[in-house]
């Protein structure tokens, strides 16, 4: 039997350990994230800003927690999520949550429309509360640094919502691509069959009654104050105006170029190009191609890369276009031979060995076909393939990509890890101010001499209205 002095002993020395890794813990990740993980093993306090369309299947996603508050815009656009969620206060405005009930909330989640977006994380973050916040991260490239500058400053968990991060596909294929399968790659293009919604419209005229329920006032948040029009803007159709949205490239290119950004490390981009079906100054246009012109970056040579979506107008389609954009036909030879046509959305990938190609918006699906090889072929039957070694971890959740991107940032909350969250707003924040980089060329309307760390179009000082944006009095970032 031990003596009581060395059990003594052990004891404190298991404590003293124990208050040293505490310790260390607070210096890596500050006092907020040390005294939110004192208590692992309880539920996470969530709130919802933006909690129906997208923020309600977010909030689901996180319903083995507590979901202590729900707030937006629109009472009875949320109707269903009140009644699934009889214990979470509503709010209209997150203000006035955040006033209330600041300490009963540990994390954030902000799924509201994209001019909504920076104001309301950042005002969770400086609270120090974790976040989880919708693609695009941002409205305007300025936002995105500020976002990822706060989320490093307050040591909160981040992660933006394009859940093909969390695919096994996608991490294989940057996996493959950055072992050299390919060779070197010069080129790549990304293409997409947005925009799904009304673009290329001036703005209309008059005004309807604000439906009860709706605070207009609140939904317009940071944006210029325009009248309520029944269907112009609320709920869907935002995404096609300049004041609130970001276009079909700030919708869809979050998670379709998600792959290549991560696979290439594209970095800043030294010239950005559009061509498109005009702007009008209210609306992204109903078609445009994008050049993103990016140097050397370490190993990897200069790469072009080219956005398309939409096309021509066309009466009765869908979004009012016609598709077209897409590669030139002797790019896509190989897809169009593989699969009968091109279809509508889809990613190529061309290096100097062979090439990639994924016709899934999230990376779930990817085909090589290498020089003197006849076809593409599935990655996970490609020979080659299979010889790459797993370099990246793997999400370990169950469910679709959408759930195991949620849990993945549960976890990471608990376990204090950051890192764990593989679209954390230190990677998310890149990405989108690439994207955006293509909205303030379509804005601005030539080519941009961009430099990067500056944040400054060299060539086009009207860019800068694009960059950073004035807020309506009352809100901030």
């Amino acid at each position: 039997m031990k003596s009581s002095k060395s059990s003594s002993f052990a004891v404190n020395r298991r404590r003293f350990l124990k208050t040293s890794a505490l310790a260390a813990t607070a210096v890596t990740f500050g006092v907020p994230a040390l005294l939110r993980g004192q208590n692992l093993n309880s539920k996470i306090n969530i709130a919802t800003i933006g909690a129906a369309g997208k923020g309600a299947s977010d909030t689901d996603h996180c319903a083995t927690e507590n979901i202590v508050a729900l707030c937006d815009a629109d009472q009875n656009h949320c109707a269903g999520q009140l009644k699934k969620y009889p214990k979470a206060k509503f709010y209209h405005d997150y203000r006035k949550m955040f006033d209330d009930m600041s300490k009963s909330i540990d994390a954030v989640i902000v799924a509201t429309p994209d001019h909504f977006h920076a104001v309301a994380a950042s005002a969770a973050i400086q609270l120090d509360k974790h976040i989880y916040c919708q693609k695009p991260l941002t409205q305007t490239i300025h936002e995105a640094r500020r976002l990822r500058d706060l989320a490093r400053e307050h040591k909160v968990i981040s992660q933006m919502g394009n859940q093909g991060s969390a695919e096994d596909g996608l991490r294989r294929a940057v996996e493959v691509i950055q072992a050299g399968l390919i060779g070197p790659v010069r080129e790549a293009h990304v293409w997409s069959n947005r925009p799904i919604w009304p673009q290329g419209m001036g703005r209309p005229e008059g005004s309807d009654p604000i439906p009860e329920g709706l605070d207009w006032d609140l939904w317009i948040g940071p944006a210029q104050m325009r009248p309520y029009k029944k269907g112009a803007y609320h709920a869907f159709n935002w995404r096609g105006w300049v004041d609130f949205g970001t276009g079909a490239l700030g919708d869809m290119a979050c998670h379709t170029v998600n792959m290549p950004f991560r696979a290439l490390k594209m970095g800043f981009p030294t010239e950005i190009e559009s061509e498109t079906s005009g702007m009008n100054g209210e609306t992204y246009p109903l078609g445009s191609k994008i050049r993103f012109q990016f140097p050397a970056r370490a190993e990897m040579p200069a790469l072009t890369f080219w956005w398309y979506d939409g096309g021509k107008p066309k009466d009765g389609a869908r979004g009012g276009h016609d598709g077209s954009n897409k590669p030139s036909k002797e790019l896509t030879a190989d897809v169009e031979a593989a699969r009968g046509e091109v279809p509508g959305s889809g990613c190529l990938i061309i290096g100097d060995k062979g090439q990639i190609f994924s016709d899934d918006d999230y990376g779930t699906r990817f085909y090589v076909k290498l020089k003197g090889e006849e076809k593409l072929v599935h990655y996970s039957r490609h020979e080659a393939v299979s010889a790459i070694p797993v370099t990246l971890p793997r999400n370990p959740f169950k469910g679709d990509a959408d759930a195991r991107q949620h849990l993945e940032w549960l976890q990471a909350i608990r376990d204090t890890k950051p890192g764990m969250c593989f679209s954390n707003f230190d990677i998310a924040a890149d990405l989108t101010e690439i994207m955006l980089l293509g909205c303030v060329a379509m804005r601005v309307g030539k080519k941009l001499e961009w430099d990067g760390p500056n944040m400054r179009a060299k060539n086009a000082p009207e860019a800068a209205k694009f960059v950073k944006r004035d807020y309506r009095a009352g809100w901030k970032v």
